[in-house]
């Protein structure tokens, strides 16, 4: 059979398939899947991603480094086998290795798919090259100020990226740390992270808002209102960095206790924050005219109803907010199968089109999925 025939029976049999199979999937997982599924068709090409640069490109990079941590996730929901086999796959093709810059959070994220692929039958191996950079953190710890100050050399050269000086980072690095230890019974990976974990929300924690600031750099920012600019896209990364630490902590540590309760703090903040359409706004503090974005939303989605399902948020209570939040994730997906309205690139609020999507859009839209379902399961 030639190319072409074999492209015109699969044309026509797409014609010809009933309606119902163009119906929304029902569940969280089948619309997961769904998602998964588009994003793997696309892994090498980037023409749907509008802010596409080099680092998107990059396969062992964060905005990818995401959507395999989402698909950790929904690997472990009982999916179908190909979802494994995906994150195996893509754990070979890196050699296993993190990213290049040994000390950028940003780097240290893809670890946290290779650390699952290490209990999921990739073995040691997939360890071995995370360990050996972790060490040399660990050992060698950066020593620099916390504070954001761009040098003419540009962004890349920024000294305080060296440590998790951007809220950001309080998602990349500290669940491959603690999740090391755990694998290895080696406590300095945890207590590395802990200890840099607190002084970034030292740092950058607003306690008057209960919110974070994206870096130093927006301490004194304020809009043509005087709010201050609480991103979305970055309070949700500490959100669900937060959620996926928490359960690798022990029960009685005091780690644990205190970060129980910041969780809490931010939780109660981001319920009053959600809009009446579900969504939450790139810049949480000015909700007017904003247009919706589903990476923050995600996360937040994804945080509270784990937050739920931990027993740590009241389910009466926060329940209504995850459901208003999942209903707009799924009213995000495009008719050709992408989710929409995902903030690209940046590091503050910025303008969002119903095409914009992104891996790390995905990856958080799988998380969020994935949560739901599990409280669905809890009824």
């Amino acid at each position: 059979m030639t190319f072409r025939s074999f492209a015109q029976i699969m044309l026509a049999c797409a014609i010809a398939a009933p309606a119902h199979a163009a119906q929304p999937a029902r569940t969280p997982i089948e619309a997961a899947v769904k998602l998964a599924d588009w994003q793997l068709a696309r892994l090498d090409d980037l023409s749907h991603i509008p802010s596409a640069t080099d680092e998107t490109r990059k396969t062992r990079g964060w905005e990818q480094a995401v959507f395999w941590v989402g698909m950790t996730a929904l690997a472990n929901a009982g999916t179908p086998p190909r979802i494994k086999e995906a994150i195996l796959a893509m754990g070979q093709r890196n050699g296993w290795k993190p990213g290049d810059n040994l000390y950028f959070a940003d780097d240290q994220a893809i670890a946290q798919a290779y650390l699952w692929a290490a209990t999921h039958g990739a073995g040691k191996d997939a360890l071995a090259p995370t360990r050996a950079a972790f060490d040399t953190v660990v050992d060698k710890p950066a020593v620099t100020t916390l504070a954001f100050a761009i040098p003419p050399q540009g962004y890349g050269a920024t000294e305080c990226l060296k440590r998790w000086c951007w809220c950001d980072a309080l998602f990349m690095a500290p669940p491959a740390f603690v999740e090391l230890s755990r694998q290895t019974g080696d406590d300095r990976y945890m207590r590395f992270a802990m200890k840099e974990f607190w002084a970034t929300t030292d740092f950058l924690f607003d306690p008057a808002e209960h919110l974070y600031y994206r870096d130093s750099r927006f301490f004194e920012r304020r809009d043509d209102k005087g709010r201050k600019q609480f991103w979305s896209r970055g309070n949700g990364w500490v959100f669900g960095g937060i959620a996926r630490v928490l359960p690798l902590l022990a029960q009685d540590s005091p780690d644990r206790i205190r970060m129980e309760a910041l969780f809490k703090e931010m939780a109660a903040k981001i319920k009053t924050l959600q809009k009446l359409d579900g969504y939450w706004a790139p810049s949480l503090l000015a909700p007017e005219n904003a247009p919706p974005e589903t990476s923050g939303t995600a996360f937040y989605t994804y945080g509270l109803a784990w937050g739920i399902k931990a027993g740590l948020l009241p389910r009466a209570e926060y329940e209504p907010v995850v459901r208003k939040g999942w209903s707009a994730l799924q009213k995000a997906i495009q008719p050709d199968g992408r989710l929409g309205w995902v903030q690209q690139v940046g590091d503050r609020p910025d303008k969002v089109a119903a095409s914009d999507t992104q891996y790390y859009g995905v990856g958080a839209f799988l998380m969020a999925a994935t949560a739901v379902a599990a409280l669905d399961a809890q009824r």
